[in-house]
């Protein structure tokens, strides 16, 4: 009973070593890889890419197989005036995918150079919270507070709410308008 097997996984044992429990006597089992060339140009046109652009992911286990690595760049880096199949998406039909897509969508992450450089922004953003600070600190030291008088309530002060005698009189209370 022979076995054949076939595909990039499958490389070739030394002579006589069992296969799956199945003795193999000879070359005759062993399933014809083709060379890294020929493998990486029908890889390359899998993906209709050129075989100098393909580079694969390295073999870490993680399962990416023999898809590109693409560059990590955002879809806001690509030219929004060119007639793409999905415009929305700057995408064209057959174009392969970067494996981390969705976190390079529109609306997430953009990896275009900013137009500021990031000493200046950083200079900005710490001198904006040093006066922060620095005007926390000032109004923690000379507080400021409105100027107020005392509590004001209607029907006498409410002197009866406040178990103030009914059979009495109660004080006569002047309210000031401010």
């Amino acid at each position: 009973m022979e076995r054949e097997e076939s595909g990039a996984a499958a490389a070739a044992p030394p002579r006589g070593r069992r296969l799956q429990g199945l003795r193999c006597p000879g070359p005759r089992c062993l399933p014809e890889t083709p060379g890294p060339r020929r493998e990486r140009a029908a890889a390359a046109k899998k993906y209709n890419m050129r075989v100098e652009d393909y580079q694969p992911y390295p073999d870490d286990g993680l399962g990416y197989g023999d898809y590109p690595m693409l560059p990590n760049k955002s879809q806001y880096e690509r030219d929004p005036w060119y007639q793409w199949d999905q415009p929305d998406m700057r995408y064209n039909w057959g174009e392969p995918m970067h494996w981390d897509f969705d976190m390079y969508i529109r609306n997430r992450v953009d990896t275009s150079p900013t137009v500021v450089p990031w000493h200046t922004m950083s200079k900005h953003f710490l001198l904006f919270l040093g006066t922060m600070l620095i005007m926390f600190g000032l109004g923690e030291i000379y507080p400021s507070y409105r100027p107020v008088g005392p509590k004001q309530y209607p029907f006498n002060d409410l002197y009866l709410e406040r178990g103030g005698d009914p059979n009495k009189e109660p004080p006569e209370v002047i309210h000031y308008e401010i």
